[in-house]
């Protein structure tokens, strides 16, 4: 993975209909295995949501994150409740986004971790107690171009001091 495909990463909340192949959904887990975690706890869990109805119900519960619905794939990222549970969880949902740019797709991250709609996510998707939502990635094949711009790096990089 080249530092442009970091650059090209973009949130995506419109999705053509096309199905998402399930050898690149496994690939986007598969490389979510390898992220970042404290202490080496992997406490990941990744449901993989695929049916409409029951993305609907996911993007019904949800503040931000309607687009959800129309979204082939949702995956909702579970963390065991550790001390780092949130920092692991974070890393593993930013290897899943650059792992879907890398494969063409767009993708969105939803907050998940502090929402009140957490455990009723949970219990939706039939997690086990003990566990948090960190977050919820829509993925699809995108039906629009990103145009708001990027700051500047010399707008925000600051040496030495603020």
């Amino acid at each position: 993975m080249g530092l442009e495909l970091l650059k090209q990463r973009i949130s995506v909340r419109k999705y053509t209909l096309q199905p998402v192949e399930r050898e690149k959904i496994e690939e986007i887990v598969d490389v979510a295995r390898f992220a970042p975690t404290a202490r080496n706890e992997q406490p990941w869990e990744y449901v993989v949501v695929t049916e409409q109805a029951v993305r609907e119900e996911i993007a019904n519960l949800t503040d931000y994150g309607k687009f959800i619905a129309e979204a082939p794939v949702c995956i909702a990222v579970f963390t065991k409740e550790t001390k780092y549970y949130l920092e692991d969880g974070s890393a593993a949902t930013t290897y899943i986004l650059l792992a879907a740019t890398s494969l063409g797709l767009g993708s969105c991250w939803v907050a998940g971790d502090k929402k009140e709609y957490g455990h009723a996510v949970g219990k939706l998707l039939g997690v086990p107690t003990g566990y948090q939502l960190v977050s919820l990635v829509s993925l699809g094949y995108s039906a629009e171009e990103h145009l708001k711009p990027k700051r500047q790096l010399e707008d925000l990089c600051h040496w030495e001091r603020f």
